[in-house]
């Protein structure tokens, strides 16, 4: 295992991002940053007279994309913490001027060696159970037009799922959650 794996520390970092994500310091002015109430929340304010700034700690925004074939499900192979080994729907965190549906067509071919075209808009979700953040989660459902599956940068492994068979390790409530959803909303129950 790389020493990125091995040093990962799932515990700290939920304890570092329920502290701020770690924020000691005002980024403007270099003051310590202290507990205040504001906005109705306890929020980390500069104290300094001169500098108005409030640390929000704000989710970040994530993409993927549902394909399903057969009424089989692609799923990748997590390669790199948390979570690895675990399964995960093709999803990544979106980059500083992208749009969504770019992030999820990215992170797609960047996983699974895939290129595929979005049909439609699925569902979003509040992802709290990874220790690196809090994330926003979009979910496309989309068609593969090319490329061929491999696993390939944040993938150990890309498969197709049975829904009825399903890995028991998937990695994130959302999810677990998108896969009930799908399931819920597109499958015939017999």
């Amino acid at each position: 295992m790389s020493k990125r794996n091995d040093d990962f520390d799932a515990e700290e970092l939920f304890r570092r991002k329920e502290d701020y994500c770690g924020y000691r310091f005002c980024p403007r002015c270099g003051e310590t940053l202290v507990e205040k109430e504001t906005d109705g929340r306890r929020r980390r304010v500069c104290p300094s007279e001169t500098c108005d700034f409030v640390f929000y700690q704000n989710p970040i925004p994530a993409a993927g994309a549902i394909i399903v074939r057969d009424d089989r499900i692609l799923l990748v192979k997590r390669a790199h913490p948390p979570k690895v080994g675990w399964w995960c729907i093709p999803a990544g965190f979106m980059e500083w001027h992208e749009h969504p549906t770019e992030t999820a067509v990215r992170e797609l071919e960047e996983e699974t060696g895939l290129k595929v075209h979005l049909t439609s808009f699925f569902e979003v979700y509040s992802g709290h159970d990874d220790p690196r953040s809090n994330a926003v989660l979009l979910l496309y459902l989309a068609d593969v037009v090319g490329g061929t599956p491999r696993a390939a940068d944040d993938a150990l492994e890309v498969r197709f799922f049975s829904f009825d068979d399903l890995p028991d390790r998937i990695a994130f409530e959302a999810h677990r959650q998108a896969l009930a959803d799908y399931t819920r909303r597109y499958r015939r129950s017999d």
